[in-house]
């Protein structure tokens, strides 16, 4: 059976928006891709670790562990062997309590995916693939948490491209998630149930692409 590692945030954990409620895992995108992978025969497993908050490579000042950077490599170590690694963050990292912009977020990409490359797996692993996939891009902030990302929608202007930009660099893969879905209508950050099946099945035509 193939292993998939999904890394991310709460776009992909499946939060409602607008509440603190979670979708099913059938409706998270995550879910979706396993099911539409596994649809003729049972070959794929999708691995989810998502973290509400999660940034590419900083803190948040108010809860602890939300830096994508720390325990990556463990987190790789422990569900080797891994055929591809999934990364869709950098929502967060364009919060209102930091001056981030879209170049820097590429830049956490960039060391996140130096860290999935250097996790100590055992000897004969094979090395993941690594696909680097653009959150849907910010809307207005809306509801509960729009003071939270107020001008999160100036700050991330231009990130999908420059993910593509460093994903290329790299010799990583691509998807840009606004290409097939845009962020909730209810919150201008997550996503909705619809928007979640949409993205799964665009990731899993792509992954099936690569992992034929």
């Amino acid at each position: 059976m193939k292993q998939i590692l999904v890394y991310s945030d709460s776009l992909t954990w499946g939060i409602i928006p607008s509440t603190r409620k979670r979708l099913d895992f059938n409706d998270r995108w995550p879910g979706v891709l396993e099911n539409v992978l596994n649809k003729k025969e049972r070959t794929f497993r999708i691995i989810e670790n998502c973290l509400n908050g999660r940034r590419t490579v900083w803190n948040d000042p108010f809860k602890p562990g939300r830096n994508g950077q720390d325990g990556i490599e463990q987190v790789i170590e422990m569900h080797s062997p891994i055929e591809l690694v999934i990364l869709m963050l950098g929502t967060n990292d364009f919060q209102s309590m930091h001056s981030y912009n879209a170049w820097h977020s590429a830049q956490g990409i960039s060391s996140l995916i130096t860290s999935v490359r250097q996790a100590p797996i055992e000897p004969g692993m094979p090395r993941p693939i690594i696909l680097v996939v653009a959150p849907p891009v910010i809307q207005m902030p809306k509801g509960p948490i729009a003071s939270k990302f107020e001008g999160g929608e100036i700050k991330s202007a231009g990130a999908a491209k420059e993910y593509q930009r460093v994903a290329g660099e790299l010799g990583c893969l691509f998807f840009d998630s606004a290409s097939v879905t845009s962020s909730s209508e209810v919150d201008g950050i997550h996503l909705d149930r619809n928007q979640h099946h949409v993205l799964g099945e665009a990731i899993a035509g792509k992954v099936a692409e690569v992992l034929a």
